[in-house]
């Protein structure tokens, strides 16, 4: 077979990929996904989902603007209010406080209240 006749990597995965997925359903995947990350949690420590997850997101932000951002928060917003109550929101809000006061003094909620302050003067201007 001449060399020019062989196939690319490129190609040989694509066609594989397809044959595969004409045999298997949607369980199949959830299955190999399942074992596949139960494996990778087993094998890489917190540092390593950091790393991949920063590079993700800097992916993403590269190809979406900020309307694709507003939606996908609006149908999280929506799907978590639908499935908790006030007494999660009020749990998370708490423990969300006590990690923002963890890692801030007294000089960054000086600077958000002046911040928060004057946002709403110049709101309760714009009503007027």
């Amino acid at each position: 077979m001449a060399n020019r006749d062989k196939m690319s990597r490129e190609e040989a995965g694509r066609k594989g990929g397809e044959a595969t997925s004409k045999k298997h359903d949607k369980d199949f995947y959830q299955e190999i996904g399942k074992k596949g990350g139960e494996t990778t949690a087993e094998n890489h420590d917190k540092e390593f989902y950091q790393e991949i997850g920063k590079k993700g997101g800097e992916a993403t932000a590269e190809n979406h603007d900020k309307d694709f951002y507003q939606e996908i928060g609006k149908k999280g917003g929506e799907a978590t209010a639908e499935n908790h109550d006030k007494e999660f929101y009020q749990e998370i809000g708490r423990k969300g406080g006590e990690a923002t006061s963890e890692n801030h003094d007294r000089e960054f909620y000086e600077e958000i209240g002046e911040k928060g302050g004057k946002s709403r003067s110049k709101n309760n201007d714009d009503d007027k």
